[in-house]
């Protein structure tokens, strides 16, 4: 709504502009010319002004002078006047001869070419107002972009008081579930860190993959409460501590195998899990057997599918993805270079 009422002004304001050059141009040409003869010279001068102007700045500005080609753009602007300002000249001649205002019976190139430096003050004229709705359209541009960081600040700041009020009120609820439960309160804790983990690390580019390790572990301990015979986990960790890698990028995994590859009814779940770094590699490894499918679940589901574009976007074809779906196994296996 805001960019129709913005176009309907723009609109109007030509409309209103174009109005007034119309009966400027009439009433200055009235006194020493006859009514149809001033009709004539005035249709044909707005004519050709408009289509210096709109020819510049729709069609000339934007292929040429916008893209730094100035040379071309300097011999497109000279052969457009010149053709503008014979098809002026020859316009006016052949109307005014059709209504018997005009008693020279010829014109010649020399006539024609006499109408083009009159054109070169409306392209000058055009130029300038190209570059003023340049310069209004970014002045526009650039005080939306501070009133939305300002608003997206404003956000950030009421999106930060909330959680901190809920991270303080786990922190009384632990030290009172501690004092009768200690390893319910151990489980409220590991809550914390992983929605601390959501608050401050996951917007960041990247993060030490010690974080990262934490946060799965945090939330596999979670998730251990939900299977009634538990779940055999390993996982293997061989890699410089201070290595940083992007946020969330194997939670996709972990998460599929407490989604689709853990049987509620099996007295063992096994899961093994291996994150190692190899020379400039990082390589994250899963494997665990199938848990009876849902109807219409599909293991790694949309979530496999939206890490691959995240990890073409960070990787290209620097990384390497491969999901092993055969046998009673579900293997997934993940290399990134650092």
């Amino acid at each position: 709504m805001k960019i129709w009422r913005q176009a309907l002004s723009t609109t109007q304001l030509q409309v209103f502009i174009w109005t007034a050059v119309l009966l400027l141009i009439f009433f200055s040409l009235l006194p020493m010319n006859g009514l149809l003869e001033s009709v004539i010279v005035t249709v044909v001068n707005a004519t050709s002004y408009a289509i210096i102007i709109y020819g510049n700045i729709l069609l000339l500005y934007p292929v040429f002078y916008q893209k730094r080609r100035f040379v071309w753009y300097g011999i497109s602007v000279a052969f457009f006047l010149i053709l503008t300002g014979m098809l002026k000249g020859y316009a006016g001649f052949i109307l005014l001869q059709y209504f018997r205002l005009t008693k020279s019976t010829q014109v010649d190139l020399l006539n024609l070419l006499a109408y083009v430096p009159g054109l070169i003050l409306i392209y000058v004229l055009s130029l300038v107002f190209r570059i003023a709705i340049a310069y209004f359209t970014l002045k526009q541009q650039t005080e939306e972009i501070i009133l939305q960081k300002s608003q997206a600040e404003l956000n950030l700041l009421k999106s930060q008081v909330q959680p901190h009020f809920l991270f303080n009120a786990l922190n009384n609820i632990y030290y009172r579930v501690y004092k009768v439960d200690p390893p319910s309160a151990g489980l409220i804790e590991r809550l914390s860190d992983i929605m601390r983990y959501f608050v401050d690390e996951s917007p960041k580019e990247v993060v030490p993959v010690s974080t990262e390790v934490a946060f799965i572990e945090n939330y596999m301990e979670l998730e251990r409460i939900r299977i009634r015979h538990g779940a055999d986990i390993k996982f293997e960790k061989d890699y410089n501590p201070e290595l940083r890698i992007p946020p969330m990028l194997l939670m996709t995994f972990v998460e599929n195998i407490f989604k689709h590859g853990i049987d509620k009814s099996r007295k063992q779940n096994r899961v093994t899990i291996s994150l190692v770094q190899q020379n400039d590699f990082l390589l994250f490894k899963t494997s665990n057997h199938k848990g009876d499918p849902e109807p219409g679940d599909q293991p790694g589901g949309f979530g496999i599918v939206n890490l691959t574009k995240r990890l073409w976007m960070l990787y290209g074809d620097k990384f390497e993805l491969t999901i092993d779906d055969e046998g009673e196994l579900f293997t997934a296996f993940l290399k990134i270079p650092l």
